[in-house]
Parts: structure tokens; C-alpha cells; sequence
């Protein structure tokens, strides 16, 4: 592991990155990068803080490669059209030097591996848009309007420039809104689709991957509605798990399979609150065949609802696929609360991604349709040619930059006071993320079997070691 510059907390314009001392202790081979509330440290090398492991009477974290669970598809942001709207008015080279530091692999990027966009306008687009949108009174029932052209100008292009640098990026699309046409308030917010077009909008997906792909974009995998359960947002739509299994089993998974199309089908995408929904349609035999899993929110519920998911359907996977950080942000409060509920908690109850929302706004957290979130605080602000890095940027950051796609999770024991993950990667590196859950200095011990070590974390402070 090449060591890592600290990445500055000014504009993308400064390239007086200061170098951290490259080694731990002499003694020590495990590396030791520390986030602390104060952010006196931000994802920094650390040269003192870990050492062999003598006795103690600490907490040690077991670590145990042989005991394994899901494989990860990765960790990274909601790419909104808004936020493709602002990188892409960013110069050239600064434009290239934010997706090189955000998408790359060198020593000033933090590896991101996974994106979620809307399918059509989300409410973080400057405004609202489906990919057949008609006059009132108009149908399309063969979709002969149907056209990407909105995604032309600004997310096809920063998504092309994001492969360049990452060719093996997963994309997720989740729409928040069929066209309204096809909805039985003809409204951009809430109602319902309407039965007679469930077939016309299983097709709407199919040329939706279809062109997405003829532009160089595979889709890995699809929700079929944001948030279902939510008629408020602008755009938004209702769907119930009855009409989920329906449409998914007698529309859209038959569409999928007379097209050729391997993108996934995910379920729900909402809160934890209602891990029914998702198992009453795996329940249903005939639509789980054509399910890979169920996507969750954490506006509501709690983070050991996946592994309730999980355990009903253990064949079927599960993903974290969006949580948002209220504008201005609180960097120790945010730090703790996403590090211990999602970067930890989600992958301990089987998820395979974590996804911030969102990946980009301005200073007054715009762009967003009227009626769409005012306090969406982006993972970057982007003012002109300069940005600003977030809480989220940070708390993807020490998972996505040291564990890549294709890692597995590994046992570790939970502690409420230190709360850890831990993954083996693709090329048999060790990773543990930890917490410092307390009000206190903490001194622990890390028991992998290469190298045990104790290790002190400061009050709310995060850490990831790598062997």
C-alpha cells in the first residue's frame, strides 16, 4: 500500500498535498489511517499510535480469515443529474483532476467503485424529466418518443469520463417517477402506474439499459422505484409490495429475459422500517426467480432489518444504497452516526454496497426541482473550479480507497464501544475499519493472525488498518 497524501481540504487548484511520514513503527508492518472529529487528521498515514500486540487487559478485536460473508460490490455516492451538472461545468483539468481523485487509484484518490443515478430526473436535478414525457392527453404505448437525450448533455458525459478512469465502475439506476402519462394522478409527485401500462413500463426499462449501453454505460443493476413508499418527493411515485411482485413477475422480469438483459432487479430501495415489503415479494416464487435482492434506506427502521431480509432469503443479496447528511453538516456527530450505522453496521448485516446521497452540490445545495431536498449536503461543494470535501466524502473514503470491488467480508467481534469491519481483498490484504464509539481515548488490541497489534483510537475517532 503505497502511502497516502492528505488530501487538502481546500480547492482542487492546490497541489501542495503534505506527505505523511511513510511509516508506522519500525516494528510494525500494519498501516494505521486515522479521520478524528476535530479533523486534526483525515484519512492521514499515522506514524505512532500501533505496535505489537504484548498482554493487556484491552478489548481485542478477533480477526478471522476463514470465516467469510458476502462479497463487495463496492462503496461511493448517488451520481445525480445535479451533480453532473456542477462537475461539468468545472474547468477541463480541474474536471479531470476531481474524477481522477475520487474514481482513481493513485496515492490522492480514494478508489470510489460504485455509483447510483436516477433513472429520469431525481429530485437533485435542476429540474423534472422522464425519458418520454408528452403533452397532457398523450400516450406512447410503444415508446416511439422514448429518448435519453436529458442524460445527453451532462451525467452520460462525466460517466464517460468516470469509466476512463475506472472502466470497471458499477452503475445502479433507480427512477423516481414513471412519465406522468402513465400514472393515475398524470402528476410528477406521488400517485400510482397504472395497470394497463405496467407493460409499457417494463419495455420503458429495457430501451432505457438498451441506450444507456449503445453510449457506452452498462447498468449492473436496477431498482424499480425509489423510495415507494413516499409520495412527497418531486419526483415521485407509489408502488405497494403487491404491485411490486406483480409487475416485476408478470412484466418486467419476462421483458428482461426475451431482451437478453443480465441487469439486476432489485427490490424496494426504501427504509428499514418495513423489511416486508421486500420478503413478501421473495416470498412470491414466481417473482423472486427473476430477483438478485432488496436496496434500503435508513431514514427509518434499524440497520439489523437487513440481516432480518437476509436470513428469510439467503440466496438473495441485500445493499445500502442511499442515506443523506443534513446541510451544514456536524463532522464529529456525522463521522459517528454513518461509521457505526452504515460504513460497519451495513455490511455486518450482509450488505454488499454502501452509497452516500449525494455526490456533489453547490454552496446553497442547489441544483434540486422545486419541491426537492433544500438540505441535501453534497459529499463535495463545488464553487466554480474549487470544492469543498464533505463528512461524506471522508466516511466513504475509508472504505472505498482500501477496499475495492470483489472483497470479502471476515469475522470480526462486535464491541458497542469499538464497533469494526473487517474484509480480505482481492490480493490478500487485511482490512479493519474502526470506531471509537466513546467520550474517551481508547487502547485496544487487533488480533489477525500475520501481525497482532495494539492500537489507541481517539474519542469518536476513525480508523482503517491495513496488513
Amino acid at each position: 500500500m503505497l502511502p497516502l497524501i492528505v488530501l487538502s481540504e481546500n480547492s482542487c487548484d492546490d497541489k501542495n498535498y503534505p506527505y505523511y511520514p511513510p511509516p508506522t513503527e519500525e516494528n510494525v508492518n500494519a498501516k494505521f489511517y486515522l479521520t478524528t472529529p476535530s479533523k486534526s487528521s483525515l484519512i492521514s498515514l499515522q506514524s505512532s499510535g500501533i505496535q505489537p500486540l504484548t498482554q493487556n487487559n484491552n478489548f481485542t478485536i478477533t480477526v478471522s480469515e476463514n470465516t467469510t460473508y458476502q462479497t463487495m460490490d463496492g462503496f461511493g455516492y448517488s451520481l445525480t443529474g445535479g451533480s453532473a451538472q456542477l462537475i461539468n461545468t468545472m474547468s477541463p483539468s480541474a474536471k479531470n483532476d476531481l474524477l481522477e481523485e475520487l474514481f482513481g487509484t493513485g496515492e490522492n484518490s480514494i478508489g470510489v467503485s460504485y455509483l447510483r443515478i436516477s433513472i429520469g430526473a431525481s429530485d437533485l436535478d435542476a429540474s423534472v424529466f422522464s425519458y418520454n414525457d408528452l403533452p397532457s392527453g398523450q400516450t406512447d404505448v410503444n415508446l416511439d418518443q422514448f429518448s435519453i437525450a436529458p442524460d445527453l448533455n451532462n451525467l452520460i458525459p462525466v460517466l464517460t469520463q468516470i469509466k476512463a478512469i475506472n472502466p470497471n465502475i458499477k452503475i445502479l439506476g433507480s427512477p423516481w417517477s414513471a412519465p406522468t402519462w402513465m400514472k393515475t394522478n398524470q402528476a410528477t409527485i406521488g400517485g400510482e402506474l397504472q395497470t394497463n401500462y405496467y407493460a409499457t413500463y417494463a419495455n420503458y426499462f429495457v430501451k432505457y439499459i438498451q441506450a444507456m449501453q449503445a453510449n457506452g454505460i452498462t447498468i449492473d443493476a436496477i431498482t424499480i422505484q425509489n423510495e415507494p413508499e413516499n409520495p412527497y418527493n418531486n419526483p415521485s411515485m407509489v408502488m405497494t409490495a403487491p404491485q411490486q411482485a406483480d409487475f416485476i413477475k408478470n412484466h418486467l422480469g419476462p421483458a428482461f429475459a426475451s431482451n437478453n438483459i443480465t441487469t439486476k432487479i432489485i427490490l424496494f430501495d426504501h427504509n428499514l422500517d418495513h423489511p416486508n415489503y421486500p420478503i413478501s415479494i421473495l416470498d412470491d416464487a414466481a417473482a423472486k426467480n427473476f430477483v438478485d435482492g432488496s436496496a434500503f434506506h435508513l431514514y427509518a427502521g434499524q440497520i439489523d432489518n437487513m440481516s432480518q431480509v437476509h436470513n428469510a432469503h439467503p440466496d438473495k443479496n441485500v445493499y445500502f444504497t442511499e442515506q443523506w447528511i443534513q446541510a451544514p453538516g456536524n463532522f464529529a456527530a456525522d463521522i459517528k452516526w454513518h461509521f457505526r450505522e452504515l460504513m460497519i453496521g451495513a455490511p455486518r448485516n450482509w450488505s454488499k454496497t454502501v452509497l452516500q446521497w449525494n455526490l456533489a452540490a453547490d454552496p446553497t445545495n442547489n441544483p434540486h426541482t422545486p419541491g426537492g431536498c433544500t438540505e441535501c449536503l453534497g459529499a463535495i461543494t463545488i464553487d466554480g473550479n474549487t470544492y469543498e470535501r464533505n463528512p461524506a466524502y471522508y466516511i466513504i473514503a475509508h472504505s472505498s480507497k482500501f477496499v475495492p470491488t470483489g472483497s470479502v467480508r471476515i469475522q470480526s467481534n462486535y464491541s458497542i464501544e469499538l464497533p469494526n469491519v473487517a474484509y480480505k481483498t482481492p490480493d490478500n490484504k487485511i482490512v479493519v475499519v474502526v470506531l471509537n464509539n466513546t467520550d474517551t481515548q481508547k487502547s485496544f488490541n487487533i488480533n489477525v493472525s500475520t501481525e497482532p497489534i495494539t492500537t489507541v483510537l481517539p474519542a469518536g475517532a476513525v480508523a482503517t488498518y491495513v496488513w
